[in-house]
């Protein structure tokens, strides 16, 4: 029997990525392409489905032809991608959800802020849907955003068709098929995968008082025909595989099965949470102790359980959003790389540490952790994390995704001098680093205290290339790191789809187990450290509740002795 190999396809914030797997999860190639974004405005993130199209397109091709195997080898492929939303009209033409009507931008990137107002307005409902969305939908949902464009493009909200989750759309552009996945419904558009469907076509179904009560009375009346009247689980086969079109676009032949897709973050699951570590810790308290991080522009953090635990501003229960059968709870925060990035590449000494990276075949990230090790030395310090003792930051720069969910926090700096050296820098990085950190131990403590007993962190991403992201996330969160043996979970994640859609595995539990391989562990620092992040972990906290101080001052106290002067 000749070997089977897998296409995972991921679709990022910044780029559109194609990776071949073989069946056990070794990865033979991977290939990334850039994607176009378009920041008209303030909260304003843009994108186009035929950019990412085309760049996924490229990425395929080169991918397979760097693995050095011929097209009729992939057997299957799967589709992860940002939760975004795609608008295009009866001819599967994009409809523009810009400012300036360019017809082309027709996506509204996940990040995109521009419908706070209309989530805070959802969630005065207090809908029963809400519950299972941590109690607060967020802006970065479709339905505020869905609320938004009938309001202020109401021309594109007549003439649009379909709206898709971007891993739906992809799976349509390949399929020529409507089906919806289970993952991005239910985690993004108030699907209820848990209860009975009035149709054998679904799994779940949509809740039409939901969508009258907040002013989208349009889906329900029209029975969800524009999004969405057949949701299948993540994996399993759609159609006939690719149309001759898209078989065509990307170099592989028709009829390659295609998966069920999956948001992005949610494939790093299924990249990680089968990893075995040892046998003496297999699977000991079933998927109960362990947590994935998928790290990147902003950052998730999945857990399962069989029954569903509802954790006030954690995202989910998720009925089968991940893994099949299994309650998804998310956390995340809405800004860690894009944070971390914005603190290096707005500083003054920014074109300098560039050069020096270039020159030195290297990156500002690891130009940056040099200088922190040589501070430490000088110092006299045995843990780099304690250089930041005087400097203080709350990452809140994009507001918090959990479990604060408040789209409208601000970040915050304490220590600052009037200095501003490139060791000054150096700091600054590591204490956004740590705040980062501090911001996934609060996830985790909120989990843990209420019914999961986290201890391991298995992750990927971007920040998990970074040796100081790392041992800061061991040493703040008290939890040990695994990693993969291939560093590229999200696509590994894909190709899980790809692999269980062609039947090569019977489905998602098994593909994990014979694909999923553990790598290095990170261990936590204990003692001195240890205590030393415990009262940093204290002023994260107490930097919240003064930030808030602020904001009541000059968005109440002020405004009330304002109001009584003019009256």
């Amino acid at each position: 029997m000749s070997e089977k190999y897998f296409i995972g396809i991921d679709v990022g914030t910044g780029s559109a990525r194609a990776g071949i797997f073989d069946a056990k999860g070794n990865m033979l190639s991977q290939v990334s392409q850039s994607i176009k974004i378009w920041r008209p405005q303030t909260d304003f993130v843009q994108q186009s489905s035929d950019d990412i199209w085309d760049a996924c397109c490229i990425s395929v091709k080169e991918a397979v032809r760097k693995a050095g195997i011929h097209s009729s080898a992939i057997s299957g492929i799967g589709f992860d991608a940002t939760c975004s939303l795609v608008v295009l009209d009866e001819n599967d033409q994009p409809l523009t959800i810009s400012p300036d009507s360019d017809p082309g931008q027709n996506i509204i990137v996940w990040m995109d802020h521009r419908a706070k107002t209309e989530a805070e307005e959802i969630n005065q409902t207090k809908h029963r849907v809400l519950q299972y969305v941590g109690g607060v939908i967020s802006p970065e949902m479709q339905t505020p955003k869905l609320l938004w464009l009938k309001r202020y493009m109401p021309e594109t909200w007549e003439k649009a068709a379909r709206f898709f989750d971007l891993p739906d759309y992809l799976v349509y552009r390949a399929t020529g098929k409507e089906i919806r996945s289970a993952c991005t419904t239910t985690c993004k558009w108030t699907y209820l995968c848990h209860e009975e469907s009035a149709s054998g076509e679904s799994i779940g179904r949509w809740d039409d008082s939901y969508f009258r009560e907040i002013g989208l009375e349009e889906f329900p009346d029209e029975r969800y025909v524009r999004i969405g009247q057949k949701v299948r689980p993540v994996g399993e086969a759609v159609g006939h595989g690719l149309t001759s079109q898209s078989a065509a676009d990307l170099g592989l032949y028709p009829g390659t099965p295609v998966g069920v897709s999956i948001i992005d973050a949610h494939a790093g699951g299924l990249g990680l949470l089968g990893m075995q570590m040892n046998r003496k810790d297999e699977n000991k308290n079933g998927f109960n102790d362990r947590i994935a991080l998928i790290g990147g522009t902003s950052s998730c953090h999945m857990a399962v359980s069989p029954e569903p635990r509802f954790i006030g501003g954690v995202w989910g229960p998720y009925y089968s959003a991940m893994l099949p059968g299994l309650w998804l709870n998310e956390g995340g925060q809405s800004a860690t790389g894009a944070l971390i990035d914005h603190v290096i590449f707005s500083s003054c000494h920014a074109q300098d540490l560039q050069k020096e990276a270039d020159q030195k075949s290297s990156t500002v990230y690891d130009i940056l952790n040099e200088r922190l090790i040589r501070m430490a030395k000088s110092r006299n310090l045995n843990d780099l994390g304690m250089l930041t003792k005087d400097l203080h930051v709350l990452p809140y720069f994009h507001g918090n995704r959990s479990p604060r969910a408040n789209p409208s926090l601000s970040g915050v700096i304490s220590g600052l001098k009037l200095s501003s050296t490139p060791d000054d820098l150096a700091l600054l990085y590591l204490a956004t680093i740590q705040a980062v950190a501090y911001g996934t131990r609060h996830i985790i403590k909120t989990m843990n205290e209420n019914g999961y007993a986290i201890s391991v962190i298995m992750a990927t991403g971007g920040g998990t290339k970074n040796e100081i992201f790392l041992q800061q996330h061991a040493d703040i969160c008290g939890c040990r790191i695994v990693l993969p043996k291939e560093n590229e979970a999200v696509l590994l994640g894909s190709a899980v789809l790809g692999a269980v859609a062609s039947g090569t595995y019977e489905n998602i539990f098994e593909a994990m187990q014979k694909m999923n391989q553990s790598g290095r562990i990170v261990e936590p620092a204990k003692e001195a450290t240890e205590i030393f992040h415990n009262s940093k972990y204290h002023i994260f906290h107490k930097m919240y509740r003064d930030e808030r101080s602020y904001n009541k001052i000059m968005n109440q106290e002020y405004r009330e002795k304002i109001k009584q002067i003019d009256a």
